[in-house]
């Protein structure tokens, strides 16, 4: 059949109508347990009550400008930046657009050196300033050459680490755990070698959190079961309950070298989407301790099967074969997760699932592992 729509990701022959929670049903009613949650976008599942509330409420009033100011604005941005330890919050549409902003605020703080560190395997979107410092040869290739010099060092290689920095250095990009890239956690000891080394050599420390982010691990943000503070920090994913949104926040040391208007969006922080992440933030406050506890539920009943890798609701469980036949038989008994970097079984359910629900989807995935 002739279709319009590019295929740029691998679809599943699954068409989704409607969800509750953490399910989703297709259009014969068939429901199925979501450990995916959007790719980690739906952190309070669907049909939460506050997010529908706050989006009839805001309804009337959706998008104003960048031209114009808004009762919700100054309020995510003072809680982003709570949470984060940082100064200032700019809004943005994505992640990869939050990591666009990234790059240029590290190219006017350490103008004129622009040299990049980024590491083997990562990812950080598909513009080309993102695919720039993606430490994939599979995304890069096809847009090379990129204007950005860029070293890219194997994660957790310290070593490798300390031999990448030089005088020319502007700035280091990392993501504490991987998604893309396998969910593979970095170290805390590489973590705290990354920010001792920008801060020796006046670069800025760049965690993209937008996967890891947001009460994913079980903290605010994964750099800090490191104990580390960042320059800069990009988030997107669940921020506004479903709804495209993305923000970095920094340090003022790094906003005094930004010009005014070096980078805005006419869409990106407008009121609707700040008056759904007010409810996030909120919910996400009393939620950390519950990410933490089923994390640990579903790591334990996943360890059964082999290694796990990752922190509280964001787990990988490496195969020693291709994913996506158990992604399939899984699909098929009524689960939802997916795989990365072709052997990685990738779990990223919605932070309200519950105890039995993990059961549940621990129960669906044996069966579909021996099918």
């Amino acid at each position: 059949m002739k279709t319009h729509l590019l295929p740029n990701s691998r679809r599943q022959p699954l068409t989704i109508v409607s969800g509750d929670g953490c399910y989703v049903s297709d259009a014969d009613g068939r429901r199925y347990l979501d450990m995916l949650s959007g790719i980690g976008v739906n952190a309070l599942g669907h049909n939460h009550p506050r997010i529908l509330k706050a989006i009839a409420e805001q309804a009337s009033c959706m998008h104003i400008s960048p031209l114009y100011q808004h009762p919700y604005q100054e309020p995510v941005a003072a809680g982003l930046c709570r949470i984060s330890g940082m100064d200032r919050a700019l809004f943005t549409n994505s992640g990869t657009e939050s990591t666009e902003a990234a790059l240029k605020l590290v190219r006017c703080y350490a103008r004129p050196r622009t040299h990049m560190i980024a590491l083997q395997g990562s990812f950080h979107g598909r513009s080309r300033g993102g695919l720039s410092v993606a430490g994939q040869a599979s995304l890069r290739g096809p847009f090379e050459p990129f204007a950005l010099p860029v070293t890219f060092v194997p994660p957790n290689d310290e070593a490798a680490l300390r031999a990448s920095f030089h005088g020319a250095i502007a700035g280091m990009i990392l993501e504490p755990i991987l998604g893309e890239g396998g969910v593979l956690p970095l170290t805390a000891s590489y973590l705290q070698l990354a920010q001792e080394l920008c801060s020796r050599h006046d670069a800025l420390l760049i965690a993209d959190e937008c996967q890891c982010g947001l009460g994913r691990t079980g903290r605010y943000f994964a750099f800090q079961w490191a104990g580390i503070q960042p320059d800069i920090v990009t988030v997107a994913k669940p921020l506004a309950g479903g709804l495209p949104m993305g923000a970095v926040m920094f340090s003022e040391a790094v906003a005094e070298r930004f010009p005014d208007g070096a980078h805005a969006s006419t869409c990106a922080g407008g009121p609707l989407v700040c008056r759904v992440a007010l409810e996030f933030l909120d919910e996400l406050d009393k939620l950390l301790p519950h990410v933490a506890a089923m994390g640990e539920l579903l790591r334990a009943g996943l360890e059964r099967w082999g290694e796990v890798r990752g922190k509280g609701l964001m787990l990988g469980m490496p195969r020693a074969v291709p994913g996506n036949a158990v992604v399939d038989a899984a699909r098929e008994l009524g689960l939802l997760i997916n795989c990365t970097q072709s052997t990685v079984l990738r779990f990223l359910p919605p932070y309200v699932i519950s105890a039995g629900q993990v059961r549940e989807g621990l129960s669906l995935l044996e069966k579909a592992l021996i099918s």
